[in-house]
């Protein structure tokens, strides 16, 4: 006599826990070290510095700028200023120091992250150890990414802080809100240019060679691309004063989505939207259309929506550059 439901078999998933308890020990190990060497480090040392008195100078000449401007005009979204407001001592504002800075400082942080191994003959050695390879990039990598968000938000409550002490004016939910989305933003950006030098260190044995691989990456990206974008855009859609409406809308379409292929671009114009409320459209605005348009800032949730896609974008490029140095790594042969 059977038992009842018998015929129903049941299925076990038989787990090595101790494999999974050593990859996640390797992990947390190489993350606990890469930290510690990240802060430590001299030149990151400096560059974190530079960027810290770049940030107060651009804090101190917004709150000046600000307190002279509330008392002829009103302003919205004041605290907010601090971060987008440049004056005319210093024409640059936190978000621009930022944006420049950021990723100078993850191509530091990552451009000897496998070559630097290499070179001193430790990367067989960490390996002997019960440290699996993708335990090894991985917490390279996490590791990274932890150290910039502690960086950039270290920064951003150093600035918010002493521009409440200097302006007197607190901020609104909303306005730290979106203070905090820009953040993530920033720290997503920046972990973007350290998988690709990630990937450089992977790619060249010399790390002199990934570093130079990298700054000529971020030197392309944020200042030729857009040049090479105006270019092709002028070539396909040539504007001379006898040129249509719809020609030059053509052209600046062209041009504006072939310089979002560069990750910056993706970000300044994400950042804008973000720290500034009135940017309603990120595209060429005719006349008649502005004509009758509702004036008035829009709500978070309304610029998220208008910067969806360039956070789809930056997350995507991250993910793809660091996907592209872990399979390279896995699959590269490492000689004592």
């Amino acid at each position: 006599m059977t038992r009842p439901f018998s015929i129903f078999k049941t299925f076990s998933v038989d787990l090595d826990w101790n494999t999974v308890y050593e990859a996640n020990r390797g992990l947390l190990a190489v993350m606990r070290k890469e930290m510690a060497d990240h802060l430590s480090q001299k030149r990151f040392f400096i560059l974190a510095l530079l960027t810290t008195v770049a940030c107060l100078a651009s804090l101190y000449v917004a709150a000046s700028t600000i307190r002279s401007t509330v008392g002829e005009n009103q302003i919205d979204f004041v605290f907010l200023h601090l971060f987008t407001t440049s004056g005319d001592t210093l024409p640059f504002s936190f978000i621009s120091f930022l944006a420049f800075l950021g990723p100078l400082v993850g191509i530091t942080m990552g451009f000897d992250a496998i070559s630097g191994e290499r070179d001193r003959g430790t990367l067989s050695r960490v390996l002997s150890q019960p440290i699996y390879r993708d335990a090894l990039i991985n917490g390279k990598f996490a590791a990274g990414v932890a150290v910039l968000a502690l960086v950039i938000l270290g920064l951003v409550a150093l600035v918010g802080g002493l521009g409440l002490i200097l302006i007197g004016i607190p901020p609104t939910l909303e306005e730290v809100l979106r203070i905090l989305a820009y953040v993530f933003l920033s720290v997503v950006y920046i972990a973007f240019w350290l998988a690709l030098s990630i990937l450089f260190s992977v790619l060249f044995r010399q790390t002199s060679t990934s570093a130079l691989a990298g700054v000529a990456a971020w030197l392309f990206l944020a200042i030729f691309a857009g040049l090479l974008a105006g270019m092709v855009a002028e070539g396909i859609y040539p504007v001379t004063e006898a040129s249509s409406t719809q020609q030059v809308i053509a052209q600046a379409r062209l041009q504006q989505a072939l310089s979002r292929i560069s990750p910056t671009t993706l970000y300044d114009e994400a950042i804008t939207t973000l720290l500034d409320p009135s940017v309603r459209t990120l595209g060429p605005v005719l006349l008649e259309q502005a004509i009758g348009a509702i004036k008035g800032p829009l709500t978070l949730g309304q610029s998220l929506l208008l910067i969806w896609p360039h956070l789809v974008g930056l997350v995507a490029a991250t993910l793809i550059c660091f996907a592209v140095a872990y399979t390279v790594f896995m699959r590269q042969e490492i000689r004592a």
